[in-house]
Protein backbone atom coordinates (compact mmCIF):
# COMPACT_ATOMS: atom_id res chain seq x y z
CA UNK A 1 0.00 0.00 0.00
CA UNK A 2 1.42 3.58 -0.64
CA UNK A 3 1.40 5.91 1.45
CA UNK A 4 -1.84 7.45 2.34
CA UNK A 5 -2.31 11.62 1.70
CA UNK A 6 -5.32 11.51 4.26
CA UNK A 7 -6.81 10.23 7.18
CA UNK A 8 -10.29 9.28 5.17
CA UNK A 9 -8.13 8.02 2.59
CA UNK A 10 -6.37 5.52 4.47
CA UNK A 11 -9.71 4.17 6.38
CA UNK A 12 -11.20 3.69 3.09
CA UNK A 13 -8.29 1.77 1.71
CA UNK A 14 -8.18 -0.47 5.09
CA UNK A 15 -9.43 -4.10 5.03
CA UNK A 16 -9.06 -3.88 9.17
CA UNK A 17 -7.93 -1.04 11.56
CA UNK A 18 -6.21 -1.70 14.50
CA UNK A 19 -6.66 1.63 16.71
CA UNK A 20 -3.83 2.33 19.82
CA UNK A 21 -5.02 5.52 21.61
CA UNK A 22 -3.06 6.93 24.62
CA UNK A 23 -4.23 10.20 26.99
CA UNK A 24 -4.08 12.84 23.96
CA UNK A 25 -7.24 11.48 22.71
CA UNK A 26 -8.61 12.11 26.12
CA UNK A 27 -7.41 15.64 26.27
CA UNK A 28 -8.34 16.63 22.52
CA UNK A 29 -12.39 14.89 23.52
CA UNK A 30 -11.76 17.55 26.57
CA UNK A 31 -11.36 15.56 29.39
CA UNK A 32 -10.33 17.59 32.60
CA UNK A 33 -7.02 15.95 34.12
CA UNK A 34 -6.56 19.56 34.31
CA UNK A 35 -7.18 23.00 33.58
CA UNK A 36 -10.31 25.19 35.18
CA UNK A 37 -13.21 22.15 36.09
CA UNK A 38 -10.02 20.39 37.78
CA UNK A 39 -8.78 23.58 39.39
CA UNK A 40 -12.43 24.59 40.54
CA UNK A 41 -13.25 20.99 41.86
CA UNK A 42 -9.58 20.47 43.73
CA UNK A 43 -9.02 23.78 44.74
CA UNK A 44 -8.70 22.84 48.45
CA UNK A 45 -6.24 19.80 47.23
CA UNK A 46 -4.58 22.57 45.49
CA UNK A 47 -4.23 25.39 47.83
CA UNK A 48 -3.08 22.61 50.46
CA UNK A 49 -0.97 20.03 48.68
CA UNK A 50 -0.01 22.00 45.62
CA UNK A 51 -2.26 19.18 43.38
CA UNK A 52 -2.66 21.02 39.95
CA UNK A 53 -3.67 17.79 37.78
CA UNK A 54 -5.11 14.54 38.16
CA UNK A 55 -1.88 12.61 36.80
CA UNK A 56 0.43 14.22 39.48
CA UNK A 57 -2.62 13.60 42.60
CA UNK A 58 -2.34 10.47 41.58
CA UNK A 59 1.19 9.88 43.03
CA UNK A 60 0.74 12.28 45.64
CA UNK A 61 1.85 11.21 49.29
CA UNK A 62 -0.98 11.50 51.05
CA UNK A 63 -0.81 11.66 54.94
CA UNK A 64 -3.82 9.82 55.70
CA UNK A 65 -6.07 7.00 54.08
CA UNK A 66 -8.95 9.15 54.84
CA UNK A 67 -7.84 12.00 52.45
CA UNK A 68 -6.08 10.11 49.46
CA UNK A 69 -9.32 8.11 49.29
CA UNK A 70 -11.23 11.91 49.17
CA UNK A 71 -8.93 12.77 46.34
CA UNK A 72 -9.65 9.26 44.51
CA UNK A 73 -13.20 9.22 44.61
CA UNK A 74 -13.48 13.00 43.53
CA UNK A 75 -11.00 12.31 40.95
CA UNK A 76 -12.66 9.33 39.81
CA UNK A 77 -15.91 10.99 40.08
CA UNK A 78 -15.26 13.48 37.83
CA UNK A 79 -12.87 11.59 34.93
CA UNK A 80 -15.52 8.56 35.13
CA UNK A 81 -18.73 9.15 36.22
CA UNK A 82 -19.38 13.04 35.50
CA UNK A 83 -17.71 13.98 32.37
CA UNK A 84 -19.28 12.04 29.53
CA UNK A 85 -17.65 11.55 26.10
CA UNK A 86 -17.77 14.49 23.60
CA UNK A 87 -17.61 14.47 19.65
CA UNK A 88 -14.46 13.26 19.26
CA UNK A 89 -14.47 9.63 20.14
CA UNK A 90 -17.96 9.77 18.37
CA UNK A 91 -16.16 11.13 15.37
CA UNK A 92 -13.79 8.06 15.32
CA UNK A 93 -16.54 5.73 15.76
CA UNK A 94 -18.44 7.05 12.83
CA UNK A 95 -14.83 7.21 10.61
CA UNK A 96 -14.16 3.61 11.35
CA UNK A 97 -18.32 2.42 11.47
CA UNK A 98 -18.72 -0.90 10.70
CA UNK A 99 -15.40 -2.09 10.00
CA UNK A 100 -13.20 -4.39 11.06
CA UNK A 101 -11.29 -2.96 14.12
CA UNK A 102 -10.04 -3.26 17.38
CA UNK A 103 -8.68 -0.91 20.07
CA UNK A 104 -5.77 -1.29 22.35
CA UNK A 105 -5.56 1.65 24.69
CA UNK A 106 -4.00 3.08 27.84
CA UNK A 107 -6.71 5.26 28.65
CA UNK A 108 -8.62 4.11 31.75
CA UNK A 109 -11.75 6.50 31.08
CA UNK A 110 -13.74 4.31 29.70
CA UNK A 111 -14.82 6.90 26.96
CA UNK A 112 -14.44 4.39 24.13
CA UNK A 113 -17.17 2.31 25.86
CA UNK A 114 -19.60 5.46 26.72
CA UNK A 115 -19.50 6.61 23.22
CA UNK A 116 -20.67 3.08 21.93
CA UNK A 117 -17.85 1.47 20.65
CA UNK A 118 -18.31 -2.17 20.92
CA UNK A 119 -16.99 -3.72 24.60
CA UNK A 120 -15.62 -6.60 22.68
CA UNK A 121 -13.43 -4.82 20.52
CA UNK A 122 -11.55 -3.05 23.59
CA UNK A 123 -8.78 -4.18 25.03
CA UNK A 124 -7.74 -1.51 28.33
CA UNK A 125 -4.43 -2.42 29.20
CA UNK A 126 -3.52 -0.06 32.01
CA UNK A 127 -7.32 -0.83 34.33
CA UNK A 128 -9.81 1.51 34.63
CA UNK A 129 -11.41 4.33 36.74
CA UNK A 130 -14.26 2.73 37.64
CA UNK A 131 -12.70 -0.49 39.80
CA UNK A 132 -10.84 -1.28 42.77
CA UNK A 133 -9.08 -4.24 43.73
CA UNK A 134 -6.70 -5.69 46.72
CA UNK A 135 -3.99 -3.88 47.51
CA UNK A 136 -2.23 -6.79 48.59
CA UNK A 137 -3.15 -8.30 46.11
CA UNK A 138 -4.69 -11.35 47.85
CA UNK A 139 -7.22 -12.76 44.63
CA UNK A 140 -7.05 -11.57 41.05
CA UNK A 141 -11.04 -9.82 41.39
CA UNK A 142 -11.88 -6.35 40.23
CA UNK A 143 -14.82 -4.60 42.18
CA UNK A 144 -17.08 -1.99 40.23
CA UNK A 145 -16.85 1.11 42.41
CA UNK A 146 -19.42 3.32 41.18
CA UNK A 147 -21.58 2.81 44.47
CA UNK A 148 -18.97 3.74 46.49
CA UNK A 149 -17.03 6.60 44.74
CA UNK A 150 -20.77 8.45 45.08
CA UNK A 151 -21.22 8.05 48.76
CA UNK A 152 -17.61 8.76 49.22
CA UNK A 153 -18.01 12.15 47.55
CA UNK A 154 -21.12 13.47 48.95
CA UNK A 155 -19.98 12.25 52.33
CA UNK A 156 -16.09 13.65 52.38
CA UNK A 157 -15.66 17.11 54.75
CA UNK A 158 -12.05 19.16 54.62
CA UNK A 159 -10.54 17.16 52.29
CA UNK A 160 -11.55 13.75 54.08
CA UNK A 161 -14.02 10.86 54.02
CA UNK A 162 -15.39 9.19 56.95
CA UNK A 163 -13.00 6.06 58.36
CA UNK A 164 -15.35 3.60 57.84
CA UNK A 165 -15.85 4.49 54.18
CA UNK A 166 -12.34 3.81 53.39
CA UNK A 167 -13.09 1.01 51.06
CA UNK A 168 -11.40 -2.65 52.39
CA UNK A 169 -11.17 -6.61 50.24
CA UNK A 170 -14.16 -8.47 51.28
CA UNK A 171 -11.61 -11.52 51.26
CA UNK A 172 -8.55 -9.97 53.73
CA UNK A 173 -9.72 -6.80 54.66
CA UNK A 174 -6.34 -5.06 53.71
CA UNK A 175 -7.55 -1.67 52.28
CA UNK A 176 -8.72 -1.58 48.34
CA UNK A 177 -6.47 0.45 45.84
CA UNK A 178 -7.14 1.45 42.26
CA UNK A 179 -7.23 -0.93 39.44
CA UNK A 180 -4.54 1.02 37.94
CA UNK A 181 -1.02 0.12 36.34
CA UNK A 182 1.13 1.48 38.57
CA UNK A 183 3.55 -1.58 40.02
CA UNK A 184 3.40 -4.88 40.34
CA UNK A 185 0.34 -5.53 42.44
CA UNK A 186 -2.37 -4.60 39.10
CA UNK A 187 -4.67 -7.35 38.84
CA UNK A 188 -5.33 -8.42 35.79
CA UNK A 189 -9.01 -10.47 36.27
CA UNK A 190 -11.03 -12.51 33.95
CA UNK A 191 -12.14 -9.50 32.05
CA UNK A 192 -8.48 -8.09 31.40
CA UNK A 193 -7.31 -11.55 30.74
CA UNK A 194 -10.37 -12.10 28.05
CA UNK A 195 -9.32 -8.97 26.59
CA UNK A 196 -5.61 -9.36 26.26
CA UNK A 197 -6.34 -12.83 24.12
CA UNK A 198 -9.03 -11.02 21.44
CA UNK A 199 -6.48 -8.64 20.90
CA UNK A 200 -3.92 -11.16 20.46
CA UNK A 201 -6.05 -12.92 17.58
CA UNK A 202 -7.19 -10.00 16.13
CA UNK A 203 -3.52 -9.24 16.06
CA UNK A 204 -2.64 -12.78 14.52
CA UNK A 205 -5.41 -12.42 12.07
CA UNK A 206 -4.54 -9.31 10.70
CA UNK A 207 -0.78 -10.36 10.47
CA UNK A 208 -0.90 -9.53 6.58
CA UNK A 209 -3.16 -7.52 3.89
CA UNK A 210 -4.15 -3.81 4.18
CA UNK A 211 -4.25 -3.14 7.48
CA UNK A 212 -4.62 0.37 9.14
CA UNK A 213 -2.85 0.83 12.16
CA UNK A 214 -4.09 4.08 13.66
CA UNK A 215 -2.37 5.49 16.44
CA UNK A 216 -3.80 9.03 18.61
CA UNK A 217 -2.37 10.50 21.01
CA UNK A 218 0.33 8.10 21.92
CA UNK A 219 3.40 9.49 23.89
CA UNK A 220 6.34 8.16 24.77
CA UNK A 221 5.46 7.26 28.51
CA UNK A 222 4.46 3.84 27.36
CA UNK A 223 6.40 3.31 24.06
CA UNK A 224 6.03 -0.80 24.35
CA UNK A 225 2.28 -1.25 24.53
CA UNK A 226 1.43 0.67 21.27
CA UNK A 227 4.13 2.67 19.81
CA UNK A 228 7.11 0.26 18.96
CA UNK A 229 4.73 -2.78 18.39
CA UNK A 230 2.48 -1.13 15.74
CA UNK A 231 5.64 0.01 13.91
CA UNK A 232 6.87 -3.73 14.31
CA UNK A 233 3.98 -4.71 12.73
CA UNK A 234 3.57 -2.43 10.09
CA UNK A 235 7.59 -2.89 9.40
CA UNK A 236 6.65 -6.69 9.46
CA UNK A 237 3.72 -6.46 6.79
CA UNK A 238 4.34 -4.70 3.17
CA UNK A 239 0.41 -3.78 2.38
CA UNK A 240 0.18 -2.13 6.06
CA UNK A 241 0.04 1.28 6.59
CA UNK A 242 0.65 3.67 9.90
CA UNK A 243 -1.38 6.63 10.77
CA UNK A 244 -0.22 8.82 13.45
CA UNK A 245 -1.90 11.92 14.90
CA UNK A 246 0.05 13.56 17.82
CA UNK A 247 1.56 16.72 18.48
CA UNK A 248 5.30 14.90 18.20
CA UNK A 249 4.20 12.21 15.45
CA UNK A 250 6.91 10.63 13.91
CA UNK A 251 7.54 6.87 12.23
CA UNK A 252 11.41 5.24 11.80
CA UNK A 253 12.71 5.54 8.57
CA UNK A 254 11.89 2.06 7.59
CA UNK A 255 8.22 2.86 7.39
CA UNK A 256 8.18 6.01 6.11
CA UNK A 257 6.98 5.58 2.75
CA UNK A 258 4.16 3.92 4.12
CA UNK A 259 3.03 6.56 6.54
CA UNK A 260 0.98 9.53 7.56
CA UNK A 261 1.70 11.73 10.43
CA UNK A 262 -0.47 14.64 11.14
CA UNK A 263 1.20 16.74 13.98
CA UNK A 264 -1.58 19.33 15.23
CA UNK A 265 -5.10 18.59 16.73
CA UNK A 266 -6.70 15.35 17.04
CA UNK A 267 -10.38 16.96 17.14
CA UNK A 268 -9.60 18.59 13.59
CA UNK A 269 -8.17 15.44 12.49
CA UNK A 270 -11.41 13.09 12.97
CA UNK A 271 -14.09 15.69 12.13
CA UNK A 272 -12.21 16.67 8.69
CA UNK A 273 -11.85 12.81 7.76
CA UNK A 274 -15.54 11.83 9.29
CA UNK A 275 -16.97 14.64 6.98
Amino acid sequence: MNRPTTLREAVEAADSILIGAGAGLSAADGDHHSGPIFDARFADFRAQRGITDAYSGGFYPFPTSEECWAFWSRMISLLRYESGPGHVYSDLLGLVGERDYFVITTNVDHRFQASGFDKERLFYTQGDYGLLQCSVPCHDATYDNEKWVREAVASQVGMRIPSELIPRCPKCGEEMTTNLRVDARFVQDSGWREAAERYQQFCERTSTGRVLHLELGVGMNTPSIIKFPFWRRVHDNPEATYVCAALDAAAPAEIVDRSLLIRGDIAEALASARG
